[in-house]
């Protein structure tokens, strides 16, 4: 047990635990007693990497920016999640979870998602395993994320839209909750990230941890070491910075620097930068930073990334954060979607908006040449290309 692993209770420190109503005791419980045994089991093991390596597209490439890290002066590798199935990291979480809720005997999933990448994510595995799929999102999200939104569609899922709060991710979530309230026997929440009741940080991350399982080994490829000197992801649950750190967080060597989603700045109010500006609260079923007020009400976040847009973050990034473990900045939607066109126009790839604010904090680090960086481009930019148009054409 590393200091910044979960304890026997679900907690890292002092954030995480399962703070649940009643109704869900049963359910959650149910999870605990099942994920490990299951995930730990040969049969699950096979069925896990096979889908990841012949469906996902797996192992995903570590490719070696040659003009960003001129221009940045170190050596840049981008581990290329954006490569994967769907278009995203949420892949790799998906199809762990249905596996798991398949040997649980669940018959229905139901699942939340923001910029919409976990929504395709579950309902393509849900297509795949010929299982009841509906998916909460929050209206401004199926306005400003349409494409996949047709695509959860187009493989058979019940799109919900959440007409809550500002109907963003955080009212998606609650929608979920209700759900999972009124139908614990036969359904299964597939959460898609680092977030929730324990479980699903811990088990999330585990099924994320992919990411940094082939960067352990493409680095020392490329570079002769298992580990680089920094590794770069954008947070807002957390799951695809989880999966990049989760074998290097008791490696002190490796410097860990997470993005979050600054909105229109920190001292705005238009803003997503909950470990910045967070307090320690509850928030759909954890216990972590959350925005709020002095009444502890969440106040509304915003940031031009739907995946960011949420006014909490998992327990684990709480915990590295306070303890000094990872650097977290604020990058403001200016910087993310320069840093996006930036990628695209220099390496020839266009990211999610989530991922260039991760982009986005090259130009805040100082780094030495032969410094070796490896930052996660977390998904592809297909669904985000209206939101550029509208930005760089205004």
């Amino acid at each position: 047990m590393g200091k910044y692993t979960v304890d026997e209770n679900g907690y890292y420190g002092e954030f995480g635990g399962a703070y649940i109503p009643e109704i869900l005791h049963a359910c959650v419980e149910e999870i605990q007693k099942a994920y490990k045994e299951i995930l730990n089991s040969e049969s699950f093991k096979q069925e896990y990497y096979q889908l990841l390596r012949d469906y996902a597209g797996r192992p995903s490439p570590l490719y070696y920016a040659k003009r960003m890290s001129e221009k940045y002066g170190c050596k840049l590798y981008l581990k290329r999640e954006d490569c994967n199935h769907t278009g995203a990291h949420k892949i790799n979480n998906a199809l762990g979870q249905i596996l798991l809720a398949k040997r649980m005997g669940k018959k229905r999933i139901i699942a939340e998602t923001g910029a919409g990448q976990h929504g395709v994510a579950t309902a393509t595995v849900c297509a795949l395993m010929n299982m009841e799929c509906v998916v909460y999102m929050g209206k401004t999200d199926v306005e400003r994320q349409a494409p996949n939104v047709e695509r959860m569609k187009m493989l058979g899922a019940t799109v919900v839209p959440v007409t809550s709060g500002n109907m963003t991710l955080k009212d998606a979530c609650n929608e979920a909750i209700r759900d999972w309230c009124c139908h614990p026997e036969d359904t299964y929440y597939l959460i898609g990230s680092t977030m929730g009741p324990y479980p699903y940080p811990e088990m999330v991350a585990r099924l994320q941890s992919v990411i940094s399982e082939e960067i352990k080994y493409q680095i020392k490829e490329k570079e002769g070491r298992d580990y680089p000197d920094y590794l770069i992801a954008c947070v807002g649950g957390g799951s695809n910075a989880a999966g990049t750190i989760y074998h290097y967080l008791d490696d002190e060597q490796v410097k860990i620097v997470l993005a979050e989603a600054g909105g229109l700045g920190v001292e705005t109010g238009q803003t997503a930068a909950t470990i910045k500006l967070g307090t320690v609260g509850i928030i759909h079923g954890m216990k972590t930073y959350v925005i709020q007020d002095e009444d502890g009400q969440i106040t509304e976040p915003y940031s031009i990334s739907a995946g960011l847009d949420y006014p909490g973050v998992g327990p684990m990034h709480s915990n590295i954060a306070k303890n000094g473990r990872a650097t977290v900045l604020a990058v403001t939607d200016d910087e993310a979607m320069n840093a996006g066109m930036e990628l695209t126009r220099m390496e020839g790839i266009i990211p999610a908006i989530e991922s260039a604010h991760a982009l986005g904090v090259l130009q805040k680090l100082k780094f030495k040449p032969d410094d070796v960086v490896v930052l996660t481009v977390s998904g592809r930019g297909d669904k985000d290309l209206n939101t550029y148009l509208k930005y760089f054409n205004k």
